[in-house]
């Protein structure tokens, strides 16, 4: 019977304690609800532990109770680590384009220093000149290979000299009636002093001696005569235009007497543009005026250039008509020009 009591007792205290004023429950209501707002934060302010879930965050009773405990941590770090790799994809994406823009400027360029005959660039250029309607009888071929070798030499902080050197290789037919000839023709070799920077409004100029030289091989492909004179360029490069002048002027001062002298001027104005993907278009003309026949000759080039890189190398590939609109009577009719160059950039 005593331990019956106690044990009524024990149930009448758990009874008491577990039983609340309708006023009691709504204030513990108000603060499970608080709590259960703020839980998914409570990381945040303390040591980024997750704090555990309350039983009644277990069984949401509606949706929106369900949406709330839905929005967790977890959620808000996968948010951050999308953010930041689309960030840096974002940035590798940039960095790569911006280092494509900067190799097609640094391409762009390169073109653009083939333009200019006194640029401080290495090239080699083998320019290939097909001409049909030669001779007196307009009947003859002639196949003429330029080898011309461009080399910058550093004098000064401020000044480059410039060396370019033309070596022509011959073949012909019946440009002298019923013969062919072959071999080496003269060698004109050009040196211009040029500043390094452009001048005033960007003009771009060199001057200094060209010297012809003797150097073919049979009667009809040279003149036989040593001769010099002086030769200029000017030009300017603005906006992938390119635009100027190179002249010179020879008079022969030895060589043999059998031959006439030499007494010519030479013009070649240009006209070129370069486009974004290196293609070059060229319009020019390299006539001379010969003083001792008091005659003209005067061929039009226009030429399609583009500029590539075969492995390590680059080149240009360069084609294009030509139009003889004047000339004595053993120049031709029409040719076709084909040239490539080999480059090697110093910087």
């Amino acid at each position: 019977m005593r331990d019956e009591h106690r044990q009524g007792r024990a149930a009448a205290s758990v009874d008491t304690w577990n039983s609340v004023t309708p006023a009691e429950a709504g204030v513990q209501r108000q603060w499970e609800t608080k709590v259960l707002t703020f839980q998914p934060w409570i990381p945040a302010f303390a040591g980024m532990t997750k704090v555990q879930s309350l039983p009644s965050q277990r069984k949401p009773t509606d949706s929106s109770a369900g949406m709330t405990n839905v929005l967790p941590w977890s959620l808000f770090q996968r948010a951050v680590k999308t953010l930041a790799t689309t960030m840096l994809l974002c940035a590798l994406a940039g960095s790569r384009a911006r280092g494509q823009e900067a190799g097609h400027d640094a391409e762009h360029a390169l073109a653009m220093k083939l333009q200019n005959p006194v640029a401080a660039l290495i090239s080699v250029p083998f320019q290939s000149n097909f001409e049909w309607g030669g001779g007196p009888q307009s009947k003859g071929f002639k196949y003429t290979l330029n080898i011309q070798p461009v080399i910058p030499i550093s004098i000064s902080e401020d000044w480059n000299l410039i060396s370019r050197t033309i070596l022509p290789v011959i073949e012909q037919d019946d440009v002298v009636p019923h013969s062919s000839q072959a071999g080496l023709g003269d060698t004109l070799q050009s040196l211009f002093l040029s500043p390094k920077a452009p001048g005033i409004g960007g003009l771009i100029w060199g001057l200094g001696p060209a010297i012809l030289l003797p150097t073919s091989t049979e009667d009809y492909l040279g003149t036989q005569k040593f001769a010099i004179g002086p030769t200029h360029v000017f030009l300017r490069q603005q906006s992938g235009w390119t635009y100027g002048m190179l002249n010179y002027h020879l008079v022969s001062f030895g060589g043999t007497h059998s031959t006439e002298d030499v007494n010519q001027t030479f013009f070649q104005p240009f006209l070129s543009f370069t486009n974004r993907t290196r293609t070059t278009f060229t319009l020019n003309t390299e006539s001379t005026y010969d003083w001792e026949a008091a005659k003209w000759t005067v061929p039009l080039h226009l030429l399609l250039a583009q500029l590539v890189r075969i492995g390590p190398q680059r080149m240009q590939f360069r084609i294009g008509p030509t139009l003889y609109v004047a000339g004595p009577t053993p120049a031709p009719d029409w040719g076709i020009r084909f040239e490539y160059t080999l480059l090697f950039p110093t910087s």
